[in-house]
């Protein structure tokens, strides 16, 4: 009896099921990947707008308050007009920045100088980088196109200083710089100015004897002569001045290092000429005697 109870139960086997995790799909890759494209884009942005010049800065500022009608319609941009046919009086919408714009794309430089200029750039650079002694001045080297050519920047720091302090006797990596430089600027038909600056302190005796103007001028003409000892044929030396303290570099202290610096600026035909004929378009013609 206890056999046949037993022989009518049932024997239920459990076997655990396994559960697989459904595919959640590639949704949040792409998301992911749009992040990043829009954040690499946002630091190059920062990072070109910060080694921008001043005038470039001005230009694209002024750029992006063009309006959208006259942008679309070709109109006439000087008065910020909506129309294609200029006159009719002044305009209400005008933006006086227009005109500063418009001044800014005239002085702009020929593409010829402007190509010819950042192969002297890229030059002086590879002459830096292919020097261990040069190479640690490499951050203090600052290169901007300007409307009147390429202005190279020498700059001094707290923990290396391009001079002597209060005296224009060059450091010995400034003179080695300076050399390197010369048979560069050879090479090309432009001339040369060079000025000298400083920070803003004054010696004891303030402005009535030696003080920052004539140190300026004495490390702007020292920098000329190692550059003519360095081979640079001295026709090309068009201007050497002394600023002493009075142009920073724009947004820092007066009192800084940076403002202790060189610049060097290499002159397109028409800033030369600028200055040959002090500050006419045109040559100055010869006095009639009377």
């Amino acid at each position: 009896m206890s056999n046949a109870k037993f022989s009518n139960r049932r024997v239920v086997i459990k076997r655990p099921r396994k559960v697989r995790e459904g595919h959640h799909g590639g949704a949040w890759k792409i998301a992911l990947a749009d992040l990043m494209t829009a954040l690499m884009a946002l630091f190059l942005v920062l990072w070109i707008v910060s080694n921008a010049s001043p005038q470039e800065l001005q230009g694209l500022a002024e750029y992006f308050r063009t309006p959208l009608a006259v942008a679309l319609s070709n109109g006439d941009r000087d008065s910020a007009s909506t129309s294609v046919i200029p006159g009719g009086g002044a305009d209400p919408a005008h933006v006086s920045g227009e005109r500063a714009r418009v001044d800014l794309r005239t002085q702009r430089l020929p593409d010829d100088v402007r190509r010819s200029l950042m192969e002297l750039r890229f030059r002086i650079e590879s002459v830096i980088q292919g020097d261990q002694e040069l190479w640690e001045l490499r951050d203090q080297v600052r290169f901007e196109l300007t409307p009147e050519g390429l202005r190279i920047q020498l700059l001094d720091t707290e923990q290396r200083s391009m001079f002597q302090l209060g005296s224009d006797r060059l450091a010995p990596h400034l003179r080695q710089l300076m050399r390197a430089m010369a048979p560069l600027l050879n090479e090309l038909p432009y001339a040369v100015s060079i000025s000298g600056h400083t920070d803003s302190l004054s010696y004891a005796a303030g402005d009535s004897g030696y003080s920052n103007w004539e140190l300026s001028a004495g490390r702007a003409n020292a920098c000329r002569r190692e550059l003519v000892a360095g081979g640079l044929d001295s026709n090309k030396m068009l201007r050497v001045i002394g600023m002493g303290d009075r142009v920073p570099i724009p947004g820092s202290n007066p009192g800084d290092a940076v403002n202790r610096r060189i610049s060097l600026e290499v002159l397109s035909d028409a800033a030369a000429m600028r200055i040959r004929s002090g500050g006419r378009t045109e040559p100055l013609q010869p006095l009639q005697e009377r």
